[in-house]
């Protein structure tokens, strides 16, 4: 876990508001793609790799705030 011991926290979370949120009109992605998942219509494969793009900044950040509370 060193890797993400390493990764500074203030780029994380300018990434996860970013890309995360992007695009932020009519709403984010990642809102949609979560709602598509609990709705049972996210299978196409282009959705599955919007939600795991848009999504993947918001979990490392998660990971670094857990890793950050863990070891402190």
């Amino acid at each position: 876990m060193d890797w993400l011991d390493s990764l500074p926290l203030t780029p994380l979370i300018l990434l996860a508001l970013t890309l995360g949120l992007a695009p932020f009109l009519p709403e984010p992605h990642l809102v949609e793609k979560i709602r598509m998942l609990f709705n049972g219509t996210l299978t196409r494969p282009m959705d599955i790799f919007d939600m795991a793009l848009h999504g993947v900044p918001w979990l490392l950040l998660a990971a670094k705030l857990v890793r950050m509370q863990v070891v402190s």
